[in-house]
């Protein structure tokens, strides 16, 4: 060995020694300057540099055998990190001695080693490395970026030109090979957006996957997404440069020790900075990977079903409809084409701002992936949503929160097109923001979702799950500012509940639930629970029970989001027991507001001949009046629809003396506009009318997003019933009042079976393939505080086709009678309240009662999903 090959000093002018100082120059001793930050250009000068070296090794002069030096992997794309290995393959034709071979590759290889670069390298013919590659997937992929450095072109090039062959024709076994494999390094090595020590390379989103995508692009079955793709890998490659030199190690983790010194190589802030970056470049890849495997399965699935196709259709008849060119529709706009969702071709984002949110929710709802395509138009040529939201907007946002985990897909694909930052503008700054408590799972923002998910599980304990759910992904909102979290996320989560459309009622709750999310489990673990004062505390900064169980619920879901440290039996235990005693402090007042509302309500219902008492007095419009009498008059049904909400009535001419009812009309001015239109209908009073109406109502694909059910006697003479529904259709234009009247008079005179239509449609709409999101039971409960006149049931649930019809033909087949009900959907929660009476009126006696909540909330639990693999029906 020569000094001329081991010398690193710079002064020895032998090629080794020309090549150390030179790349010592270019790398920085140590990075002085920002001319040595790194960068796509100094890997490629490095490679450059390092090719010109090897060259020089190999010598110039033609070789008999014919040999070529080949770069594969990294090196191969040109992309040299300061501590990288050199990956060369020595290729020849098979002609040379043994001898002659191992000679040309010491005076390659031994260089090498005494700089003290490290070395993968092999030497092989053509057919040994088109055997090797055939062999071993790793190796295959490695020299799909063979490039060549020195000796004879030619036999680089046959390489190449083979290799690629090989790969696109060996394409539909490779690829689900290499699908496998990164999912086997993610379950070894985690998700790189969300680690705080994440390895750069192995990790999901790292730079293998980047790899593996250039793979897929080579076999022509599908191309990976381009936009910010070669950008998020440049900067994987540039934090990793920085770590090798700053840690003078080739290492791919970004260990904590080190993440301040490869930050400040960098020019950015802090750790946190660094972090965020590699999170933002790491979402890019994992989104950009799940989008191609997906259409890889798609293409591949599609080229399996051609040869069936053809075998079943012969060649002969006209042209059938192949199943992936069939679409389903899920919402007004919106579409299921082969195992994603689309865009209808009839939808104009541009004139359509709910667009995105009602094609996220129909997504998450139906448990499939949003096709990027879609994404994309909705962000580029979507309308921008009125500040505050509209209330159909509101209510797509509050479905997509509670589709529990398919809810995480979808909003990494509306997050990936940019749609999440313009519908909430406060979102970036907690995005990709990390957490350095080791209990944390997360980053700031993807614990949020995951909380809401936990919480979409959990929104049958309470009443409005509408809050709970957006309570949830606001929780922690405050860590992108400085100070308190909870005290900064107070005042965002109130602006955000006003932008996203709640009245101001609402985000108080909402404020009051962020400021005091960690009230319950703090307390409860750290203070004395038999002590009053710490009872009364708590009450006094709830304020109600309806935000105590908000709380209780937030407090469950946010622990387990954060990770499996952070909740236990015992905790909950706590939890559950402090929840409890503030609830009986809060319950006495409560008892005592709703112990004189009924008084009143039963003062009302005798002065009314025997209503039915409600939870909430109710009065029937003029307009809804007229249409009773008219239904009595005809002794059959009448309805109406009307797409807007009915202006309050002015008052009497002279009389300007605010009253006391003009402020429960500002209050209602200030409240959010419902959704749907309304539907009036009046018919005599009868049997089965409740799950008549609402059978009718999902025949016709219309979803209830409210409804009033109450008794009238506008003549004097009779009871009337008088339905007042808000209504929306799931899509397509709403039907003529006209035919829902006409569907109604069959049903009610029998000649329309009802149930069994609805059952022919959804069995005729039932995919067997799809895995549906899997919704938390439903809840029957008997009211504590009812009324003195009925039994009060409540049900909540997972709103779908024909529930209200499931829920009347229960009650009606248990011979109870339905005198009021009160039916709201929050998103895809259904909260309803019906008033119900025995045969000779009055209140269900209590086992009755009890026994009849338990067969409504069996009668309404999901059927098991038939087996996958079996047809459905």
């Amino acid at each position: 060995m020569t000094a001329e090959s081991t010398s690193t000093t710079g002064t020895d002018t032998g090629p080794s020694g020309g090549y150390a100082a030179a790349r010592l120059r270019l790398l920085g001793e140590p990075l002085a300057d920002h001319q040595t930050r790194p960068g796509p250009s100094r890997r490629a000068q490095l490679a450059q540099l390092t090719d010109t070296w090897l060259t020089g090794l190999l010598g110039h002069r033609p070789h008999t055998p014919r040999v070529a030096l080949v770069a594969v992997g990294g090196y191969g794309r040109g992309e040299l990190s300061p501590r990288s290995d050199l990956d060369l393959l020595l290729l020849h034709d098979g002609t040379g001695t043994a001898a002659e071979i191992a000679a040309l590759a010491d005076r390659v290889w031994y260089p090498v080693w005494d700089l003290g670069i490290s070395l993968d390298h092999s030497v092989r013919t053509l057919a040994e490395a088109h055997e090797t590659a055939a062999d071993d997937l790793k190796v295959h992929l490695g020299l799909l970026d063979a490039r060549h450095i020195a000796g004879d072109a030619a036999l680089t090039t046959e390489l190449r030109t083979a290799l690629l062959a090989q790969w696109r024709a060996q394409a539909p076994a490779r690829l689900p090979a290499l699908h496998e494999l990164g999912r086997e390094r993610a379950r070894r090595h985690g998700e790189l957006p969300f680690l705080l020590e994440p390895d750069l390379k192995e990790a999901r989103g790292g730079l293998r996957d980047a790899t593996a995508l250039r793979a897929v692009a080579a076999s022509w079955i599908a191309d990976a997404p381009r936009a910010g793709l070669e950008a998020a890998r440049a900067t994987l490659l540039d934090i990793r440069d920085a770590l090798h030199l700053t840690t003078g190690r080739a290492t791919d983790r970004l260990a904590l020790e080190d993440q301040d010194q490869v930050a400040k190589a960098l020019g950015l802030l802090d750790a946190d900075a660094l972090l965020r970056r590699v999170y933002e470049a790491a979402r890019t890849i994992s989104y950009a990977s799940d989008v191609t495997w997906r259409e890889v399965g798609r293409v591949l699935r599609s080229r399996a079903a051609r040869p069936r196709l053809r075998q079943l259709l012969g060649g002969r008849g006209a042209r059938r409809v192949h199943p992936a060119e069939t679409r389903t529709p899920l919402a007004e706009g919106v579409v299921e084409a082969d195992g994603e969702v689309v865009l209808a071709r009839s939808a104009r984002p541009d004139r359509d701002p709910v667009l995105p949110l009602r094609a996220a929710a129909a997504a998450a709802q139906a448990g499939l992936p949003l096709a990027m395509p879609a994404v994309h138009a909705l962000a580029a040529a979507a309308a921008p949503l009125p500040v505050p939201w509209p209330a159909e907007a509101r209510e797509e946002f509050i479905t997509l929160l509670g589709a529990g985990p398919d809810t995480v897909p979808v909003w990494e694909a509306l997050e990936a097109g940019g749609v999440i930052d313009t519908l909430l503008p406060d979102w970036e700054r907690v995005r990709c923001r990390p957490q350095r408590n080791p209990v944390h799972r997360w980053t700031v923002d993807r614990h949020l979702v995951e909380t809401a998910v936990r919480a979409s599980a959990l929104t049958r304990r309470v009443q409005r799950p509408d809050l709970l759910l957006i309570a949830a992904l606001l929780h922690d909102i405050g860590k992108g500012w400085p100070g308190d979290h909870s005290v900064a996320g107070e005042t965002i989560a109130r602006d955000m509940a006003a932008r996203i459309g709640f009245g101001p009622a609402d985000a108080e709750v909402l404020g009051t639930v962020v400021r005091h999310h960690l009230l319950l489990v703090e307390t409860a673990t750290r203070r004395d629970l038999d002590d009053p004062a710490t009872i009364a505390h708590v009450a006094g900064l709830v304020g109600s029970t309806g935000t105590l169980e908000l709380l209780q619920a937030l407090t469950e879901a946010d622990a387990l989001a954060t990770g499996p440290a952070a909740w236990s039996t015992w905790r909950a235990s706590l939890v559950d027991d402090l929840a409890a005693r503030v609830a009986a402090a809060l319950g006495a007042a409560d008892a005592a507001d709703a112990a004189s509302a009924a008084s009143a309500a039963s003062a009302a219902d005798a002065g009314d001949g025997g209503a039915p008492a409600r939870s909430v007095p109710h009065r029937a419009t003029v307009a809804a009046e007229r249409l009773a009498v008219e239904a009595f008059r005809t002794q059959a049904p009448v309805l109406a629809l009307h797409a807007a909400r009915p202006e309050p009535a002015a008052p009497p001419p002279g009389d300007r003396k605010r009253t006391r009812s003009d402020a429960a009309g500002d209050d209602a001015a200030a409240a959010p506009e419902p959704v749907g239109v309304e539907l009036v209908i009046a018919l005599p009073d009868q049997p089965g009318v409740l799950p008549a109406v609402s059978g009718v109502l999902a025949l016709h694909r219309l979803t209830v997003r409210s409804a009033e059910l109450s008794t009238v006697d506008p003549a004097g003479q009779g009871e009337v019933l008088l339905l007042q529904w808000r209504v929306a259709a799931a899509y397509g234009s709403l039907p003529q009042a006209e035919r829902l009247r006409a569907d109604l008079v069959r049903v009610l005179d029998g000649s329309l079976d009802i149930s069994r239509r609805l059952a022919e449609r959804e069995a005729a709409y039932r995919r067997p393939r799809r895995r549906l999101p899997q919704a938390p039971p439903p809840r029957v409960t008997l009211a504590p505080l009812g009324s003195a006149l009925a039994t009060v049931i409540e049900v909540r649930a997972q709103d779908a086709p024909g529930l209200l019809h499931r829920i009347g033909r229960a009650l009606e087949g248990a011979g109870v009678r339905v005198r009021s009900a009160h039916v709201s959907t929050l998103g895809a929660n259904a909260v309803d309240a019906f008033y119900v009476t025995g045969p000779q009126g009055g209140p269900l006696p209590a086992e009755r009662a009890a026994a009849l909540a338990r067969d409504l909330e069996q009668a309404l639990a999901p059927a098991p999903d038939p087996d996958p693999a079996e047809p459905a029906g």
